[in-house]
């Protein structure tokens, strides 16, 4: 095949290829919460951890017509963590526009007026402001409801509740902002707190309750289970009913190996090396990084000179990409691939190098 040919099947793979790095399985059999993560744990990976809205979907592809526990649980005396609404965005203390005084600890949800922001009662009724991927753009609303139903809207509407310290000191926000301000106008924004945390340890922050739920419920209610219409509400954990597992088919192998070694390993026990191809792929892995005693976790993409681009070990250019900023600019040398660090970002290494490696099975 020439190469000409070869590199434009590759191009036109790049906006059709889907894959999976696990998959859900609903259990009908009644169990309680402790139970059907027992299972969970003995026949698949654990109970099911959702990321985003393309999980939602997926998990609620089944025929459930019950309530259904997942992996999500409040557990006592746990201390309130804050979250942004818009997954992938990571909340980090020092990027804040605390009004003074703020947060003062009595409230789990929080408003912004005047570039300002001050936590308060999530069920209280307020505008809100949502944001749209991938055209980057904000939509004020100035009807009012509660925070719950402010992010249901943003969800449906557009893309989630304006999210991150980024966001909001972009130009086209606070251009927004400008047009709607004034001392009596507050609007919801896409942070929150709460005790909730996944049985697998991972830290995705996505959540989807009910319009009305009352965080409250966690101290006698500390379960999460999935409506038959998707959304998510709480029970006592003791009470039986079916549930989501979910088999994760990321392998971390803890061997040191080359980039070479590393591929005949993947597809001598598994499938291949690990691909990544969007950014909820990208969510999914890192949390997996987290986990290397190494600093570096080979992924499966590698650098041609004779075509002088990059490409996952499954055939697909990188469509896709997460490296680091200093990554971007460093030359590129024949016999490179990329890793990953524990924070996610990629890096060019040379295929000699050793590093624990993530498989497909």
């Amino acid at each position: 095949m020439q190469w000409s040919l070869f590199v434009l099947i590759l191009m036109g793979q790049c906006s059709f290829f889907t894959c999976h790095l696990y998959e859900y399985h609903f259990i009908r059999e009644e169990r309680s919460w402790e139970e059907a993560q027992s299972y969970c744990r003995e026949h698949f990976t654990d109970l099911a951890t959702v990321s985003d809205m393309r999980d939602l979907e997926r998990l609620t592809n089944s025929s459930q017509t019950t309530d259904a526990w997942i992996g999500l649980r409040s557990i006592p005396g746990t201390e309130r963590s804050w979250h942004w609404s818009l997954p992938g965005v990571e909340f980090k203390e020092s990027e804040t526009e605390w009004e003074t005084g703020q947060p003062d600890n009595e409230a789990n949800c929080v408003g912004i007026k005047c570039q300002q922001w001050r936590d308060i009662p999530c069920n209280e009724y307020r505008g809100f402001i949502c944001y749209n991927e991938p055209n980057q753009t904000y939509h004020c609303k100035v009807e009012t409801k509660n925070w719950l139903q402010a992010q249901s809207y943003c969800r449906e509407h557009h893309t989630d509740l304006v999210s991150g310290f980024k966001q909001m000191n972009s130009t086209e926000f606070k251009e927004t902002m400008k047009r709607v301000s004034n001392l009596d106008n507050e609007f919801w924004i896409g942070l929150f707190r709460d005790t909730w945390s996944w049985s697998d340890g991972k830290n995705f922050s996505f959540r989807h309750w009910e319009d009305s739920f009352e965080d409250v419920a966690s101290t006698s209610k500390p379960c999460a289970m999935t409506k038959p219409n998707g959304k998510w509400s709480s029970d006592k954990c003791k009470e039986e009913k079916p549930f989501y597992c979910y088999d994760d088919k990321v392998i971390l192998i803890k061997e040191k190996k080359t980039w070479d070694e590393a591929v005949d390993y993947c597809r001598e026990n598994h499938c291949d090396l690990v691909s990544i191809t969007d950014s909820h792929q990208q969510r999914w892995v890192q949390e997996r990084a987290k986990m290397a005693d190494t600093e570096f976790v080979w992924l499966g993409m590698r650098y041609t000179c004779t075509l002088d681009l990059w490409f996952w070990v499954i055939d697909r250019l990188v469509c896709f990409n997460n490296w680091a900023p200093e990554e971007k600019t460093r030359q590129v040398q024949c016999d490179m691939a990329t890793v990953m660090k524990r924070d996610g970002k990629w890096y060019k290494k040379t295929d000699n190098e050793k590093f624990h490696f993530f498989c497909v099975k």
